[in-house]
């Protein structure tokens, strides 16, 4: 009954006010010209092309992180901070490169993360379901795995010489993160537990062991996923009375106690909560396995500050860790949270969730160079998520459109779904919302199709991309453009001709001045 009395207040206040609520100077034209004038400035300095190597590479992949989800956290950061938020700027908005992605997968045309992961990890487009095999592999089929494995730019940056890093909030043997590493037909296939024993016999391997046997010594790995590294039936070492978190892995190995047999006398250190974690001294670490959940880390709303890292926390230690490399190195970063929060109806968290990758993509750019560090940000697909109603200025992202429906007299919240558990039918009759706590953190917004879980959806990403090169990211690509050019940027993988090339001739303008000298001093000593 409050919240039905409070929404027939907030309409007739808007209706009485009869003009919308904004800042004064914005009534002024000059506010608005001295606005555009500044960015045409800042956009004429970008004519002169940031042309360096990139010596570390940074990819941020907001999981699910569709357009109308960037807007949305747009509007909630500010809001946050006590704005309107419409005018708020993201740390990606002050990219200056922006592209659009094709997402979809060579079998697909609304993609999965797994496929998507492939493409903009490996270079190649793959089949939905399946993470670094080309589209030759067919999805849980084991005898198609071998002879279609292709390699990530997490590889090719190892192989230089780099150091690499992976930062997730899901599971670190979850879609996006194992394409940086594993060449699987399931991305289901977390340990050989949830294999079928056909493909184990067959020599299939579960994407936890490839984590710590394609690429031994990936130098950081943190985020979730912490029972799939131990024997089955184990218990925890955070929840040892809950069998959920169990240990999964049929074959009895511990993968943990493997990587720190493996690791000694090399300044690894294994974690698992956050007071271990920001207890490092990064100076003393070269190699990090940080494992702070059984399964995915907890949404940002719901993280337990004592125990539980941030994003913007793990992201921090990995950069102090991995730029000790004078070579450089490859970090990529996921908020993987977001598609879960969408999958679920849950609006509020899966923003929550972007704008904390946010604050990690702003901290990330403190703590490198625009002139050495290539820096890119995009999503792997989008979601079955919007928001709209005509809302007035200012208008909490999480609260009701101005109107009541003309069809069935009843309001309805700004973020809807086209499809999801949202929907909610009562006495035949769309459900009133008027009568829910529709800023509640788990509120699952209204969809217009009944699903169990919310979908993905099919239209292009953003790439926003600064630093060296960040100018070969405009535009409409496919999305596995995106590696090809950062590893263009970096002089790795196949892309080094151009860099033997330029350096040659920077040697050897470097070298004329002394040869001048020289040829000058025997010309006079003859």
């Amino acid at each position: 009954m409050k919240v039905t009395i409070l929404l027939i207040c907030s309409c007739l206040a808007w209706e009485g006010l009869g003009k919308p609520q904004f800042p004064d100077q914005e009534k002024d034209p000059l506010f608005w010209n001295t606005w555009a004038q500044r960015t045409l400035k800042n956009a004429l300095t970008l004519q002169k092309l940031n042309q360096n190597t990139a010596k570390n590479l940074i990819l941020f992949l907001g999981d699910g992180m569709g357009i109308p989800t960037v807007t949305a956290a747009r509007i909630l950061k500010g809001q946050l901070s006590r704005q309107s938020g419409e005018e708020t700027q993201l740390e990606m908005d002050k990219f200056p490169y922006v592209a659009l992605s094709k997402t979809y997968n060579t079998n697909a045309q609304v993609a999965d993360s797994a496929g998507t992961a492939t493409a903009y990890l490996c270079g190649v487009k793959a089949n939905e379901g399946t993470v670094g095999v080309s589209a030759a592999a067919v999805r849980s089929q084991c005898n198609t795995t071998q002879g279609n494995e292709v390699t990530s730019i997490l590889r090719w940056a190892k192989e230089a010489g780099k150091s690499v890093g992976i930062v997730t909030t899901t599971r670190v043997n979850h879609a996006t993160p194992s394409a940086a590493y594993a060449h699987c037909v399931d991305r289901d296939w977390y340990s050989d537990g949830e294999m079928p024993a056909e493909a184990v016999e067959a020599g299939c391997k579960d994407i936890a062991r490839q984590l710590f046997e394609n690429i031994p010594n990936i130098d950081v790995i943190m985020g979730g996923g912490r029972k799939y590294m131990f024997p089955k039936n184990q218990s925890d070492v955070e929840y040892p009375g809950e069998k959920k978190h169990f240990g999964t892995r049929i074959d009895r190995r511990n993968l943990v106690e493997e990587w720190n047999n493996r690791m000694k006398n090399k300044n690894a250190h294994y974690v698992w909560n956050k007071k271990e974690l920001l207890s490092l001294n990064p100076n003393s670490v070269d190699y990090l396995l940080g494992l702070f959940e059984p399964g995915d880390l907890p949404y940002d709303l719901e993280r337990n500050n004592e125990t539980d890292p941030s994003l913007t926390e793990m992201v921090e230690v990995a950069i102090k860790i991995l730029k000790k490399n004078p070579s450089g190195f490859y970090l990529l970063v996921e908020g993987g949270r977001i598609d879960h929060g969408h999958h679920e109806g849950k609006a509020k968290q899966a923003l929550h969730e972007a704008v904390e990758m946010d604050r990690a993509i702003g901290h990330a750019g403190l703590m490198t160079s625009i002139y050495d560090t290539m820096t890119v940000v995009t999503a792997d697909h989008s979601h079955m998520f919007n928001f709209g109603g005509y809302t007035p200025r200012g208008n909490t992202i999480f609260g009701l459109a101005p109107m009541l429906s003309d069809v069935d007299q009843k309001p309805f919240t700004a973020i809807l779904y086209g499809n999801g558990p949202g929907f909610k039918v009562v006495n035949g009759l769309r459900e009133n919302v008027s009568t829910l706590d529709y800023e509640e953190n788990n509120y699952k917004a209204q969809s217009a199709v009944p699903l169990s879980m919310e979908t993905h959806g099919g239209e292009d990403v953003a790439v926003f991309a600064k630093g060296p090169m960040a100018h070969l990211l405009h535009g409409v690509h496919e999305q596995n453009y995106i590696p090809h050019v950062m590893a263009y940027a970096a002089c790795i993988g196949q892309n080094r001709d151009h860099c033997m090339s330029s350096s040659g001739a920077s040697s050897l303008s470097a070298a004329l001045p002394s040869l001048t000298a020289l040829l000058t001093l025997i010309r006079l000593l003859c």
